[in-house]
Parts: structure tokens; C-alpha cells; sequence
């Protein structure tokens, strides 16, 4: 008989996402949730749309900048002043401030004299349309 046994499947997926949870990383009391920014990239034949999750920012506070074919997204919330009146305290605070950017680029260059942004919701849009590739001509040798 050999004292090596198989992992009982009872624990399976289970014991996998309990090890998983056990040394992912945590937020630990006092520490403020990072500002997160998820993206979306869709393509057609003349532009990219870029969606951005940015939630509790104001548009004033976000700033996109098109190089080629280099898109980077920058986005900070700020803190607001608190004003205690009428004898309250406050008991929690959840909410947070930072800074978030984002960096990424494109199959093709994007022309920038055309570019459409929109922030509604809490959700950036970007229409960046593809620029015009220039037409290859024919190099006569002499």
C-alpha cells in the first residue's frame, strides 16, 4: 500500500477558490479601495470606441491625450471638504481619492483632429477615428 493518495475530490474547485481568496490581495481598515479604471476597445473599419469605467470623477478631472497611435487616459478624484453642523459625526467613511492612468495603443494611427469624448454616467467614450493611411505609389528606378 503506498502512502501517497490523491487530493479527495470532494475539495476540488472549492478548496482551489478557498487558497485563492486566502492570498489574494486585501483592503485592510483605514486603507482607501485604489481608483480602478476598466476599459473596453472595439473596432471597425474607420475608428476605435473606447469606453472607460471611471466612476466618481468629474469630466473637469480627466484628461486624454492621442499621440499616433498611443492613447492615455488620466483621472483623479478629489477630496471634498466635510462640513459637521448640527451636532454630527461622522461614523464611516468609505469614500476615496487618488489618481488613476491608464496607457495603451492602437493597431493603426488615430486622427486626432477628429476625435469625439463623452462622459456620461460615470462611463468615458472615445470615438477615435482611424487617420487615412497614405496611398503607396511606384518609385520609378533610373
Amino acid at each position: 500500500m503506498s502512502n501517497l493518495r490523491l487530493l479527495d475530490p470532494v475539495f476540488g474547485n472549492d478548496f482551489e477558490a478557498a487558497l485563492r481568496r486566502f492570498f489574494s490581495p486585501t483592503v485592510f481598515e483605514g486603507e482607501h479601495a485604489p481608483l480602478k479604471m476598466r476599459i473596453d476597445v472595439k473596432e471597425n473599419d474607420q475608428a476605435f470606441t473606447v469606453q472607460a469605467d471611471i466612476p466618481g470623477v468629474k469630466k473637469e478631472d480627466i484628461n486624454v491625450r492621442i499621440d499616433g497611435n498611443v492613447v492615455s487616459i488620466d483621472a483623479e478624484s478629489k477630496s471634498e471638504k466635510e462640513s459637521k453642523g448640527n451636532g454630527d459625526k461622522i461614523l464611516r467613511s468609505e469614500r476615496y481619492y487618488g489618481s488613476v492612468s491608464r496607457t495603451f495603443s492602437l493597431g493603426q494611427d488615430v486622427d486626432d483632429t477628429k476625435v469625439e469624448a463623452k462622459y456620461v454616467d460615470g462611463v468615458l467614450t472615445l470615438e477615435l477615428p482611424k487617420k487615412a493611411l497614405a496611398a503607396s505609389s511606384k518609385i520609378v528606378i533610373q
